[in-house]
């Protein structure tokens, strides 16, 4: 299972194999800085950037997430290099569908539980949900909202690739 770190830091959590940094409120300038920084404290682990493709190419990251309803990845194809990761969050298998459609490497699906960071914003859609959602596409996907040590396994045995949290990693 593969274990992805949300985080608005530069420091990646040892047992994160991928690293994403979600610093909304940054400038490109210190979002490049922070992301530079990243890739030097964990050479080993992907570090993504959270929506900005323009920061993550220009800091030579591994990839960008985007939200859903975002441009096609297919239309960033051709500015990115070989092996660049380009991932979406969805939250409907129809959105699951259009993600792999349109070239996605990877999906986020949620909240799979209720999320911690956002305790009003949904209940959570489930395991039996993330289970359909695995079934519809042949990408990795990455369950997301409310996961902790304790319910990953649940999200690997319904067919996720691997989960991704906030909350699942302390702080440093």
């Amino acid at each position: 299972m593969l274990f992805c770190q949300i985080a608005d830091h530069a420091r990646p959590h040892p047992q994160a194999d991928w690293f994403q940094l979600r610093s909304k409120h940054l400038p490109a300038r210190p979002l490049y800085a922070l992301v530079r920084q990243a890739l030097l404290l964990a050479p080993e682990k992907k570090i993504i950037v959270n929506s900005r493709l323009d920061v993550a190419l220009a800091a030579r990251a591994h990839g960008v997430h985007l939200p859903a309803h975002s441009p096609a990845p297919r239309l960033l194809r051709a500015i990115t290099p070989p092996g660049f990761l380009i991932g979406v969050s969805c939250h409907t298998l129809a959105e699951l569908r259009q993600a792999e459609t349109e070239g996605a490497d990877y999906v986020f699906f949620s909240p799979i539980f209720q999320p911690f960071s956002k305790p009003d914003y949904h209940p959570g859609l489930g395991l039996p949900a993330l289970r359909e959602a695995c079934a519809v596409v042949n990408i990795p996907l990455f369950a997301l909202g409310g996961i902790t040590v304790e319910n990953a396994q649940h999200c690997e045995e319904a067919g996720a690739a691997g989960v991704a949290g906030i909350s699942l990693f302390p702080s440093p």
